[in-house]
């Protein structure tokens, strides 16, 4: 079995400068029924720290696209680039203004970690 940062102690994303501001990022509309509002409550400590594993593996790896984040982080490819404009929002990472091959052999963005 393979290892992957899900297995390692994660750095708390606080700790880099940027304070992680969850509330910033609304889950659910308001118009949206109460269950959509719970759900979305209920995912706020995970969204959390896949954007701490996302992180951690641009500033451990270096530029990746989304495939290539999921490929060393161990998370899913939808886990990946849910994250990804919310951490670009924090200021903690950025495009590079280059591409990347994905799974599929086509050009995806390149991110990398500013902080």
């Amino acid at each position: 079995m393979s290892s992957s940062l899900l297995d390692t102690p994660r750095q708390n994303i606080s700790e880099s400068g940027k304070e992680m501001k969850l509330f910033d990022f609304f889950r659910a509309r308001v118009l949206d029924p109460l269950t959509s509002h719970m759900a979305a409550e209920s995912v706020a400590d995970v969204a959390k720290g896949h954007m701490e594993v996302v992180y951690a593996c641009l500033k451990r790896y270096g530029p990746l696209g989304k495939d290539g984040i999921a490929k060393y982080s161990g998370l899913r490819n939808d886990q990946v680039w849910r994250r990804l404009p919310e951490l670009q929002k924090l200021g903690m990472i950025e495009l590079t203004g280059k591409t990347a091959k994905s799974n599929s052999g086509r050009s995806e963005r390149e991110w990398r970690a500013i902080c």
